[in-house]
């Protein structure tokens, strides 16, 4: 095995400008558990697993909190594409995307796309979470 054969993803990033309303979707609907939840003057880092993996950490990314330097001005141009849901994307497998979907549009979350069949290969649906990332969940079709 070389070096490279033994990647695994081990953290991923989703911004908020916002992390007790992305825990109350992450942590409460989505029913993830926090791993880590620590604060450093105006950053705060907090981690959350699935539990189906939990070697897999989501990161909740404080922005405009100054952990990244910018400027002002990209700071609002920053929140402003993270409203829009164009700075990230997640997208989890699941068992039923029908009954995840009802669970998650349960919870008030804004709905992007009612589960549907897609040509390539599996049903999916999708969300947005309280700071614009677009959360979608899918299931496999069975190809005979």
């Amino acid at each position: 095995m070389t070096a490279l054969q033994s990647l695994s993803l081990a953290n991923t990033f989703i911004p908020t400008t916002d992390p007790d309303v992305s825990l109350a979707f992450y942590r409460d609907v989505l029913g993830f558990t926090v791993k880590e939840d620590v604060t450093n003057g105006d950053f705060r880092w907090v981690t959350l697993t699935t539990p189906t993996q939990p070697e897999l950490e989501l990161t909740l990314d404080m922005v405009g909190t100054g952990a990244m330097p910018m400027t002002a001005a990209d700071r609002v141009a920053l929140t402003e594409l993270l409203a829009k849901g164009l700075l990230a994307a997640l997208i989890f497998d699941c068992d039923d995307v029908d009954a995840v979907f009802e669970a998650v549009r349960s919870s008030g979350a804004e709905v992007l796309q009612e589960p549907a069949d897609q040509f390539y290969g599996v049903r999916d649906c999708a969300f947005r979470d309280p700071h614009g990332t677009m959360v979608r969940f899918k299931t496999d079709l069975v190809r005979e």
